[in-house]
């Protein structure tokens, strides 16, 4: 879902998405977007609202030759950290775009401040100063990246 939202907010909802790719989505200016996501609430019942962790765990990307690359490293140009931030579940609506939190954090500060860490939580992104948006500022904060 997160990916098909930051999709629609950078218009890349023609171009299907390879199931093997390195990345999740590539602007048409060719920038390479790792999304990941998470939520408070889920569809189990819940005690308390769960703690939002990212995986940011550097991979091996798949060559043109159906072989994995020899060194493991985060492939993308950027990330974008997605998070549903409501916390009433009588009232939470994935499609309700206002409900979501996006965060943009270039590949290299996690390269730099986080070279082997495989997850993140939310607490600790902050702390790295991610630019910060709504769904409708997506699009022009992606595109200043790079």
């Amino acid at each position: 879902m997160a990916e098909f939202i930051v999709a629609s907010a950078i218009d890349v909802l023609k171009k299907p998405r390879e199931e093997w790719d390195a990345y999740d989505l590539v602007t048409k200016q060719g920038l390479k977007i790792e999304i990941k996501s998470s939520s408070y609430l889920q569809s189990w019942q819940q005690t308390e609202l769960s703690k939002i962790i990212f995986g940011i765990k550097p991979t091996y990307a798949l060559t043109d030759i159906n072989q994995y690359s020899e060194i493991s490293k985060r492939q993308s140009d950027i990330y974008v950290f997605c998070v549903l931030s409501h916390k009433d579940k009588n009232t939470v609506n994935p499609l309700n775009l206002n409900q979501w939190d996006f965060y943009i954090l270039d590949t290299a500060i996690l390269n730099t401040k986080m070279p082997k860490q495989k997850t993140i939580t939310l607490s600790s992104l902050l702390k790295l100063e991610p630019i910060q948006v709504k769904y409708n500022e997506l699009k022009n904060e992606i595109n200043k990246s790079r």
